[in-house]
């Protein structure tokens, strides 16, 4: 009896809950480059490109492990251009007598799995994805009967469950969060390790060529591509995070430099979320780091939050709200994305250094993308399914799991607070402290109101003014509106007069 067995473009680990007890004598894999995927947004250049080679070497490492695996390239003359449709053409030529398949990660992809049994007439088995520590129900089972769901306390209980930095029922160290000590501006540094980098090989030159070819009007450049897009490679991104990024990643996780766009960032998502990397073992590493004595208990504590608190925090969110959550809008935002999140052409430096950076390297990181473009866009009233849909086209590593929450929820507070506590909203003082984009900008940080003052100041307040009925009430937010009631009303008028020419000429 033989099984189809698909995997996705973001399943690409070896111990996928799909393969477990396939047949390498009688079981096919499927592996699919599908138009319905790569268009359904305009995905960045080079991440069309890092996905469709990693799913080709992933290809040749299945076979080298003796599985059977039908592959379709995007250009295939024959490609049925959809999960469902490729699935059909092999049950046609194939008959197997069941499909198993690892559940997506989306829910548009999940409702397509569920019609497949009906619609072709053989059994779908749909198992869950274990590379994740927190299943759908149990997140269900934490979240109910909560007044709020404070990611704080499922991080709390993610570490009881690893044992990760714990001593017994209690943190390593006496705290669970060392986040105060994170929090520190960088400054340049000449002696940095570079981050490494990998040679396109030929795999890899051809599916560029490809991706050059077919999606020639995509946001992005395909210039000097370096993602791994081999197991091999990504664990030896992880080594090199390890030894030489970890140590000093805390101190400087927050913040922004001009000419250094990752500073001592991992840049480890992209290969865990594709699946070249199980989070877990990651985890693991950066806390032997810490038990070996070469990283610092607050860089290592900081960045495991980030994966077993964040990112297991933002999948269960994204399943718990529905797929309804993507047209949550709290503020009732209605503006368009300003021209510049496409071309990065503004008088902002701090924007136009975020997104041209975005441009070449389809990333940024979480600062810059909450404190930049999300303050932005949030200050602004734009859109916050339009933001969501620029951020989902425009990294690397975003799948609509993690990045629908981390926006809809996170950065915009579309949600209302069912996710965070507060909006993430600040004005230019903020930039200049944590950043040095302000230094070679045209606008000042400094003052509110004026032909030079940084936009972000004046749209500051006026965000706070406009949502007050909404806002007041957040005790986080007590103190800007405390600062707000003590202005004069003609510097309060001042400001919003400000704020309304700067967006008159931005729409």
């Amino acid at each position: 009896m033989s099984k189809l067995i698909l995997i996705l473009g973001d399943q690409l680990c070896l111990n996928i809950s799909s393969l477990e007890g396939a047949d390498p004598e009688q079981d096919t894999i499927l592996l699919c480059e599908v138009m319905a995927e790569a268009t359904y947004v305009g995905h960045h250049k080079k991440k069309i490109a890092f996905v469709f080679s990693a799913m080709r070497h992933f290809a040749e490492e299945l076979r080298a492990n003796g599985y059977h695996v039908r592959y379709t390239q995007i250009d295939d003359p024959a490609n049925a251009g959809s999960f469902g449709g490729e699935v059909k053409r092999a049950v046609d030529d194939l008959m197997p007598s069941a499909i198993c398949v690892t559940e997506a990660g989306e829910w548009r992809v999940r409702s397509e799995m569920e019609t497949w049994s009906f619609r072709y007439g053989v059994n779908v088995e749909i198992r869950p994805d274990r590379r994740f520590l927190v299943s759908h129900d149990e997140f269900g089972a934490w979240a109910e009967g909560r007044k709020a769901l404070t990611m704080e306390y499922f991080y709390r209980d993610l570490r009881r469950k690893t044992g990760l930095l714990m001593n017994g029922q209690e943190p390593v160290g006496g705290r669970w969060n060392l986040d105060a000590e994170n929090r520190g501006p960088a400054k340049p540094d000449l002696f940095r390790p570079t981050h490494i980098t990998f040679a396109p090989d030929d795999i890899t030159t051809q599916v560029i060529g490809t991706v050059a070819r077919l999606f020639p009007d995509n946001f992005g450049t395909l210039a000097r591509f370096g993602f791994a897009v081999r197991r091999s490679d990504a664990e030896h991104v992880l080594q090199e995070f390890i030894l030489e990024f970890l140590p000093s990643f805390g101190a400087t996780q927050d913040a922004m430099l001009q000419g250094d766009s990752y500073l001592n960032h991992s840049l480890l998502s992209f290969y865990i979320n594709i699946g070249l990397l199980d989070p877990l073992s990651v985890c693991r590493a950066a806390e032997r780091s810490y038990l070996n004595g070469d990283a610092p208990l607050a860089a290592v504590e900081g960045f495991i939050r980030q994966i077993i608190g964040w990112r297991e925090y933002m999948r269960g969110i994204y399943w718990l709200a529905g797929p309804g959550y993507v047209d949550s809008n709290f503020f009732e935002n209605t503006r368009s994305l300003p021209s510049f999140y496409w071309s990065g052409k503004t008088e902002m430096n701090c924007l136009a250094t975020v997104i041209t950076e975005t441009i070449e390297n389809a990333y940024a990181h979480h600062i810059q993308r909450l404190m930049i473009t999300g303050n932005f866009a949030l200050l602004a009233g734009i859109d916050p399914k339009v933001v969501h849909e620029w951020y989902l086209e425009v990294y690397a590593d975003a799948y609509e799991w993690v990045e629908l929450p981390n926006v809809i929820g996170m950065s915009q507070f579309a949600d209302g607070g069912f996710l965070g506590t507060k909006p993430y909203a600040a004005s230019g003082n903020y930039i200049n402290r944590m950043s040095d984009y302000c230094t070679i900008c045209r606008y000042n940080p400094k003052p509110r109101i004026g032909e030079d003052a940084c936009p972000f100041n004046a749209l500051y307040w006026d965000f706070l003014a406009r949502n007050q009925k909404k806002l007041k009430s957040n005790r986080r937010l007590a103190q800007p509106y405390a600062t707000w009631t003590k202005m004069s009303d003609a510097t309060r008028k001042e400001i919003r007069k400000q704020a309304e020419i700067f967006l008159a000429a931005l729409s």
